[in-house]
């Protein structure tokens, strides 16, 4: 029986490449998207003309009736879920903390906190060995900003990527008798479009010199982390938080 696997905003970027290669890996892929359907229609494609299994499912991350949908589909569609990546999230606007908004911080943290929090409540639900489950694992996507703080660019980021963290250890340490291990990356400077869609298309240029490794990552380097974190290879690991940043 395949494992089935989650990965929230997998239409591109560092979700995209988790997709590709956990289907690569045998598991069947249920990859979310929040409206550029054409992009997921894309990588399902990838991983189908590989000869790997996969969906994509419309999903609003911030709304939990959209996230109890995206479950039914998968539970009728792949059967039980066995590994969850909660990697959809947003960084809002950039600006300094003085010009945040209350709008901007409901969103940032209804994406980046709550709903990785309510993806995590249910698929214990389904995980859980005393629940009836086979075990499992979750992976959930930070970033360095957690620690570095995001200051003059990001703040509201950094703080519920900070949450992320937290949520991440204090899962691990509540499940850990109940068959699920709970882990999470946290990628420093990486090759990918938020940047440019931040309208800040030279900022790994100017801030790759402050990596100790004189280079920026690659989304499949973070991917080639998030699946062995999923892996019986990681079976005695848990709450942990792994950089991957080059030593930044």
């Amino acid at each position: 029986m395949q494992d089935v696997m989650i990965v929230t905003g997998g239409s591109q970027g560092i979700g995209a490449a988790v997709a590709r290669l956990a289907a690569a890996r045998g598991y069947k892929v249920a990859l979310t998207y929040q409206s550029n359907q054409a992009m997921a229609d894309a990588v399902v494609a990838d991983i189908k003309a590989a000869g790997g299994t996969a969906i994509a499912v419309r999903a609003e991350m911030a709304d939990e009736a959209s996230i109890l949908a995206l479950y039914r589909t998968v539970d009728e569609t792949f059967g039980p879920l066995t590994a969850l990546v909660n990697n959809a999230g947003t960084p809002g606007p950039m600006g300094r903390i003085d010009t945040v908004t209350t709008a901007i911080l409901d969103t940032v943290l209804a994406v980046n906190v709550r709903a990785p929090f309510l993806m995590i409540r249910e698929a214990v639900a389904r995980m859980a060995t005393d629940r009836g489950g086979k075990g499992g694992a979750i992976v959930n996507i930070s970033s360095r900003a957690a620690e570095l703080g995001g200051a003059g660019e990001w703040i509201h980021y950094a703080a519920s990527k900070g949450a992320l963290d937290s949520l991440t250890v204090g899962a691990a340490k509540e499940l850990a008798t109940r068959g699920i291990r709970v882990n999470a990356v946290s990628p420093g400077l990486i090759q990918t479009d938020l940047h440019a869609r931040a309208g800040l298309p030279d900022r790994l240029n100017k801030l790759v010199g402050g990596v100790p490794m004189a280079r920026v990552g690659s989304v499949e380097e973070v991917a080639t982390a998030v699946l062995w974190l999923l892996s019986p290879e990681a079976s005695y690991i848990t709450g942990v938080i792994v950089p991957i940043s080059g030593g930044r």
